[in-house]
């Protein structure tokens, strides 16, 4: 019994049950989606609060307000270069193993899902974007939990409590110190649903689309899994060596969550948990509060290795001509039309709705070719994108002098020895301050 304590033990277990479950009796697999639904739902639930109570507190270690602005200036350049260099392995590896060529898939026609996908990406600008960062007020960011206005909310609040909060006796701060411990004891209890959670969503998947969804575009699938675990290994495997890490070591840490979101196809719902760990494992909680949250909406590796393998399959698929020259401005509207979002369920493909109207020469009804697939799709770019924000969480926090090697090193013996407690960062006075630059 010991065997099957650890957490991503009983998760393999429900992902495995779920789809013999989905092959063996379709119905009954349908039927059980809720648990799934219930699941991601409850740690939906904890997200906003959690973000929220993590990023003030971070926030009040910050030095000076020039700190938080070159923490902020840092973060926006990693993930910028970080998510081009994945775009460009998309293109390239798609343009070499060509999956759609030969499919002549020219005579699609636009069905109700993709009339309804362009009319919510016809709304989709850079204005409304960035405008969409500000809550109609304080209450709304929370009720709606629209993860980059509950951070904006916290970066003001954590910037103000740090110039005249009254410092480390502020009945506010203790506050909110106490309410970030209950939350993650609540965080704990939901977490021992993990594995019903998973078998639900694993059972709906496969039932719903039955065993032959894991065939169909097959090797469109396996270009684009493909391609991720090359990003993965090599390009993040690379950013971890230069910080003296090892990338397999960082995967071992957050293996519970990865077969978490393996399991239901969604970043969201490990988000709480990977700030508890990446503050073991010995990164400032500033960086922490900063980085993992806006890492959500703008380090998002996975989808864009997504959008750039998808956009150039259509183009083949559908036999339409499109050279390097346009390849190289797609990637341009790509940097802007991949950020945001993607974490809701659809918002992958109202981002590639949106690329597609931006250039008017890919056929938007292409976009068909990939329901089929979406599933299998969803979950590799969750998981990319949940390593990708732990990997950049690291570099930063190495970057910016924040990183506590002690923390990693405990840690990586706890790791040897087959487990890892995750217990509630410490309070705002006993944080590491981070130093100045």
């Amino acid at each position: 019994m010991a065997r099957l304590k650890p957490l991503y033990v009983q998760v393999i277990i429900g992902i495995v049950a779920g789809i013999l479950l989905g092959i063996l009796a379709p119905e009954a697999a349908v039927a059980v989606k809720p648990l799934g639904d219930a699941f991601i739902a409850l740690l939906r639930m904890m997200l906003a609060p959690i973000i929220f109570c993590s990023v003030v507190l971070g926030l009040t270690h910050v030095a000076d307000m020039r700190q938080l602005g070159r923490l902020a200036l840092k973060a926006l350049i990693y993930f910028e270069v970080l998510t081009t260099i994945a775009m460009a392995l998309g293109f390239v590896a798609v343009n070499v193993i060509e999956p759609g060529v030969g499919l002549h898939a020219t005579n699609l026609a636009m069905n109700e899902n993709v009339a309804k996908i362009a009319s919510n990406a016809s709304h989709f600008t850079a204005v409304s974007f960035f405008l969409s960062i500000i809550p109609h007020t304080l209450v709304d960011a929370f009720a709606k939990g629209e993860i980059l206005q509950v951070l904006l909310i916290s970066i003001l609040t954590g910037a103000a409590l740090s110039i005249g909060g009254g410092g480390k006796d502020s009945l506010i701060l203790r506050g909110i110190t106490e309410a970030q411990d209950v939350l993650f004891r609540i965080l704990g209890f939901v977490m021992k649903l993990a594995p019903l959670g998973a078998f639900g969503a694993m059972a709906a998947a496969v039932g719903a689309f039955g065993a032959s969804t894991l065939l169909y575009l097959a090797k469109l699938v396996i270009l684009y899994w493909a391609t991720s675990l090359v990003f993965v290994l090599v390009v993040l495997g690379g950013v971890a060596a230069s910080m003296g890490l090892s990338i397999f070591r960082i995967l071992r840490l957050i293996r519970d969550e990865l077969l978490v979101v393996l399991g239901t196809a969604s970043s969201e719902v490990v988000l709480p948990r990977l700030m508890e760990k990446l503050e073991k494992a010995g990164c400032d909680g500033a960086i922490v509060g900063f980085v993992v949250p806006s890492g959500y909406s703008f380090n998002l590796d996975g989808t864009s290795i997504y959008m750039a393998i998808a956009v150039a399959f259509i183009a083949q698929a559908t036999d339409t001509p499109f050279d390097l020259w346009q390849q190289a401005g797609v990637l341009a509207i790509l940097l802007l039309t991949s950020k945001g979002g993607t974490t809701v369920a659809g918002g992958a493909f109202i981002k590639l709705a949106a690329t597609l109207q931006s250039v008017r020469s890919l056929p938007l009804n292409g976009l068909g070719l990939l329901f089929g697939v979406d599933r299998l799709m969803a979950t590799c770019t969750a998981l990319t994108n949940v390593v990708g924000n732990v990997v950049a969480t690291f570099f930063i926090a190495k970057w910016e002098g924040a990183f506590d090697a002690a923390k990693w090193e405990a840690l990586r013996a706890e790791m040897a020895g087959g487990r890892v407690e995750v217990v509630a960062p410490a309070a705002a006075a006993e944080l590491p301050q981070q130093t100045s630059h």
